[in-house]
């Protein structure tokens, strides 16, 4: 730590590391997690509202014949 200026020590974290290492703490951590399963259950309901698209048929299919025996 002797190598940082006591004004870099009091800034916020502008890293991806320091940004993880706060975002695991404990308060902020279920903050995190909460925000994570309501962005996984509004993708995956987003998701679940589309239509499939329709693709075009090339050639109608062959028509299915009974086997004989």
């Amino acid at each position: 730590m002797s190598e940082n200026n006591s004004s870099e020590n009091n800034s916020p974290p502008r890293t991806f590391k320091g940004l993880l290492r706060w975002a695991t703490t404990p308060p902020q951590a279920w903050g995190v997690y909460l925000l994570a399963v309501l962005l996984v259950w509004l993708v995956s309901f987003y998701a679940g509202t589309l239509k499939p698209k329709k693709t075009p048929e090339a050639s109608p299919p062959p028509p299915v014949a009974a086997p004989k025996s």
